[in-house]
């Protein structure tokens, strides 16, 4: 799941490990998602330690009647110098990096950031090591649309680097199982516990 929208979210400001707090609508969105949820079994709740993950987590958890556990390596990517940056600031500050990452977007374009690379490899292990450790049942993970979308990539066998050929909006939920030892996405972006998903440029 990706966490409700942020007060950040909300003014198109880019996150990535910045921590502000959800929105009131991000909490209504988190609200929904919780009751979309309630009443079927899962056998644990994972969450990002950054706020808007763990709010998101807690609404969730106490529709589900799972307790959430933080875990550092959910978190988004870390934007370097592009972080609490609007785009508008981006063209200004970065005109290059910037106009690179408009016609295709590369985490490692980012001046100081992460970068593509260690970010994969971050999600991966993080992904190998939940499924190892729930062999069976449904397991709850609160993170962001850049880790969904490396997990995603991850499961049709190709590179992440940062572009996004799925929408992942706020409080939506993805579906990633493990059949047979390989890994099968059956679903993207459900949002239909929500009233209207919303649009934009949004990265964390």
């Amino acid at each position: 799941m990706r966490h409700g929208q942020s007060t950040w979210n909300h003014e198109h400001r880019i996150q990535g490990q910045l921590d502000p707090p959800l929105s009131d609508e991000g909490r209504r969105q988190a609200v929904n998602l919780g009751r979309r949820l309630a009443g079927r079994p899962f056998v644990a709740l994972y969450s990002s330690d950054l706020k808007r993950a763990a709010e998101t987590s807690r609404l969730v958890g106490e529709a589900v009647g799972v307790e959430p556990r933080p875990m550092a390596g959910l978190r988004e990517i870390y934007l370097g110098e592009w972080e609490g940056l609007q785009t508008e600031d981006l063209a200004i500050r970065f005109p290059e990096a910037w106009a690179s990452w408009t016609e295709e977007p590369n985490w490692d374009l980012v001046p100081g950031g992460e970068g593509s690379a260690a970010f994969e490899r971050r999600v991966i292990e993080v992904l190998d090591a939940l499924f190892a450790r729930h062999q069976e049942g449904d397991v709850l993970v609160v993170t962001h649309g850049g880790v969904i979308q490396i997990a995603l990539h991850h499961a049709v066998g190709r590179p992440g680097r940062g572009i996004f050929p799925f929408r992942i909006q706020n409080a939506s939920l993805t579906v990633i199982e493990k059949r047979n030892g390989r890994l099968v996405v059956s679903g993207v972006n459900d949002i239909g516990h929500l009233e209207a998903g919303s649009g934009g440029l949004e990265i964390g």
